[in-house]
C-alpha cells in the first residue's frame, strides 16, 4: 500500500466498506455473479493499485437478471411506505459510513475529500427525500362526462431499472436512481464505471447488508461489472423497461437509439457546456468563487462544470483579472489532503484529451491567459495532475462548442444588452446548466424567461455546479432531456394507468355514442 493510502487510512476505509483486500484482492460484490476477466482499479491520486474486480460475462448477466426479475415480483407487492423504510435504513448506513465511503470516492476517482464527503451526503439526502415520497406516490381523480362514473389515475411499478453511471460521480448518481426506483417498487441492475469499480462494490455491500437484515431478496439491488459491452447487455434487454444512462453525448446517442428501437424508456443525462453570464452589475465577491469552483471543482470533470464565462465588455478587464488572480491561489495535489483545491484527472487518457483541447484552442486563435500543462515530480507520480487553464476564445470556435472534461475555462466578451449574452450561452449543442451574475432584476428575469436560458438548470447569482437533490436534475438538447433526483422525477420509474369505474346500473358510452341492442 502506498504512503498516501496508509497516511489517510485507506485500508481501514476499505475494510469498513466490506472490501477485505487491497492491491492483491479480487472482489465482485454481493449479487453480481461476475466471473469474467479482471479489471484493475488504479488510483489517479498516486497511481497505486486499489483492487481487482471480475467482469460480468453473458452467462453471469443472465443470473443477475433472473435474480432481479424474481425479486421484482416480491418487491412490487410490498407497500410503498415499507419500501421507504428500507431506503431509510440504507440512508442511516450511509451516515455511519460517510467517512470511509467519501475517502474511497476521493481516492479512486480523484476529487477532493470534501467533494467525496459531499457526494455521500447527496446519497443521504436523496434517501431522506425518497422516504417521504414513499407516502406520496399519488394519482388523481378526474371528473367523468358520464353519470355514475369516476375516472382515476394511478401509478404502478415499472420493473427492472437498468442504471449505467459515469466515473465522475461514482456513487451519487446511482443513489439518485435507486432510492427513487426502490420506493416505486422497482429493482435495479447497476453498471458502474469501469474506472471506479471499487466504489460500485462498496455501495452494493452496504445495501446488501440492509436487505439481508430485513430478509429481503438480494435481487432488489444487483451490479454488473465491465466496459461498454456489459452496458450493451442492459441497453438491448427487453426485460428492462427503463435504462438510466449518464455519460457522454456520444454514448447517449447509442443508448437512446437502442432502447427506443425496442420501445423501452431511457433517462439520459449527458454532456454539458455550461456558461456563466457576467453583467455590469455583478458582484465580484459572488462571481469569483462561483466561477472558479465551477471551472476547477472535480478538476473540471463535472457535467455541470463551468466551461465558458460570457462577460460584458464594460467589466471584462476587471473580471478577467480577478479570475486570473484567483487561479494563482489554487493548490493542486493529493485530494485527500484538504489543503489542496484540485486533485487529478481520472487517467492519462483524460490528460491527453485536455492537452489536445488546449492545442486546438490555440490553433483556432485562442489567447492563453493561464497556461496549462501536466505536473510532474514528487506528489504527481501518477501523471494525472494538470494545471487549470484559462483561454480567451470565441463562442464559435469548434473546441469551445464541444465539452472537454478537464479544467479549461474559456473567456469571451458580449456587447450591449443581456439578450446578446443569452444568445451566446444558448449557442451550443448542449443544454444542461447555466447561470447569470447580476444585481438587475430585469436581467435576471429575462434570463429565466421563455426567451432566456434554454438549459434544464438556470441559476441567478450562483454558479453552474452544485445542484441540490430537491430539484429535478437534467438538461435539454444534446444533454438528453432526462430528469433525475427531486421534484416529480419519480414518475419516470413508474407506469401511469387511467381507470374508469362505472358504479351505476346503466352503460352510457363516452361522447354520447348510442349503441342500442
Amino acid at each position: 500500500m502506498s504512503t498516501i493510502a496508509q497516511q489517510f487510512g485507506m485500508q481501514e476505509a476499505l475494510h469498513a466498506l466490506g472490501i477485505k483486500e487491497i492491491n492483491d484482492g479480487t472482489s465482485t460484490g454481493s449479487n453480481s455473479f461476475s466471473s469474467g476477466p479482471i479489471i484493475e482499479s488504479y488510483s489517479p491520486v498516486d497511481g497505486q493499485l486499489i483492487g481487482k474486480v471480475k467482469t460480468t460475462t453473458a452467462a453471469d448477466y443472465e443470473k443477475v437478471m433472473q435474480s432481479a426479475t424474481e425479486a421484482f415480483k416480491f418487491f412490487r407487492a410490498m407497500p410503498a411506505p415499507q419500501r421507504g423504510e428500507i431506503v431509510r435504513q440504507f440512508g442511516n448506513k450511509l451516515r455511519e459510513l460517510k467517512e470511509p465511503l467519501g475517502k474511497l470516492v476521493s481516492y479512486e476517482m480523484g476529487k477532493s475529500l470534501q467533494e467525496g464527503y459531499g457526494e455521500v451526503q447527496e446519497m443521504i439526502d436523496i434517501c431522506d427525500f425518497a422516504v417521504g415520497l414513499s407516502r406520496q406516490l399519488n394519482g388523481q381523480t378526474i371528473p367523468s362526462e358520464r353519470p355514475g362514473h369516476v375516472m382515476r389515475e394511478q401509478w404502478h411499478s415499472i420493473g427492472v431499472v437498468g442504471i449505467i453511471s459515469a466515473f465522475n460521480f461514482p456513487v451519487a448518481v446511482w443513489s439518485w436512481n435507486t432510492a427513487l426506483a426502490w420506493i416505486c417498487g422497482d429493482v435495479c441492475v447497476w453498471k458502474g464505471s469501469e474506472k471506479a469499480p471499487i466504489c460500485t462494490i462498496a455501495c452494493q455491500n452496504i445495501i446488501a447488508e440492509v436487505l439481508k437484515a430485513n430478509n429481503l431478496p438480494e435481487g432488489i439491488s444487483c451490479i454488473v461489472n465491465g466496459d461498454y459491452t456489459v452496458g450493451e447487455m442492459i441497453t438491448n434487454d427487453t426485460r428492462i423497461p427503463l435504462v438510466s444512462a449518464t455519460g457522454s453525448t456520444r454514448m447517449g446517442r447509442i443508448v437512446g437509439a437502442k432502447v427506443a428501437e425496442r420501445f423501452g424508456k431511457s433517462l439520459l443525462e449527458l454532456g454539458g457546456n455550461n456558461a456563466i453570464i457576467i453583467t455590469p452589475t455583478a458582484d465580484l465577491k459572488v462571481v469569483v468563487p462561483g466561477a472558479v469552483f465551477g471551472a476547477v471543482g472535480t478538476a473540471g470533470q463535472r457535467c455541470t462544470s463551468t466551461r465558458r464565462l460570457i462577460i460584458h465588455e464594460s467589466v471584462y478587464d476587471k473580471v478577467r483579472d480577478a479570475i486570473v488572480g484567483a487561479y494563482g491561489q489554487l493548490t493542486i495535489g493529493n485530494p485527500l489532503d484538504q489543503k489542496n483545491h484540485i486533485g487529478p484527472l481520472i487517467d492519462t487518457d483524460a490528460v491527453n484529451t485536455y492537452l489536445a483541447a488546449i492545442e486546438k484552442a490555440k490553433a483556432e486563435g485562442g489567447k492563453v491567459l493561464v497556461e496549462g500543462g501536466v505536473l510532474s515530480g514528487e506528489g504527481y507520480e501518477s501523471g494525472c495532475y494538470v494545471k487549470p487553464a484559462i483561454i480567451e476564445a470565441e463562442n464559435h470556435f469548434e473546441i469551445v462548442q464541444h465539452e472537454t472534461f478537464a479544467p479549461i475555462l474559456y473567456l469571451m466578451k458580449y456587447e450591449g444588452e443581456v439578450e446578446n449574452a443569452i444568445d451566446l450561452q444558448n449557442g451550443v449543442a448542449q443544454g444542461l446548466s447555466s447561470a447569470i451574475m447580476t444585481n438587475s432584476m430585469k436581467e435576471a428575469e429575462k434570463f429565466l424567461s421563455f426567451a432566456g436560458s434554454d438549459c434544464g438548470i438556470a441559476n441567478v447569482n450562483i454558479g453552474t455546479s452544485g445542484a441540490e437533490i430537491g430539484g429535478a436534475f437534467g438538461g435539454e438538447k444534446e444533454t438528453g432531456g432526462g430528469r433525475e433526483s427531486g421534484s416529480d422525477a419519480w414518475k419516470v420509474y413508474m407506469r401511469r394507468q387511467t381507470n374508469t369505474v362505472n358504479y351505476s346500473d346503466q352503460l352510457p358510452l363516452a361522447q354520447g355514442i348510442k349503441f342500442d341492442l
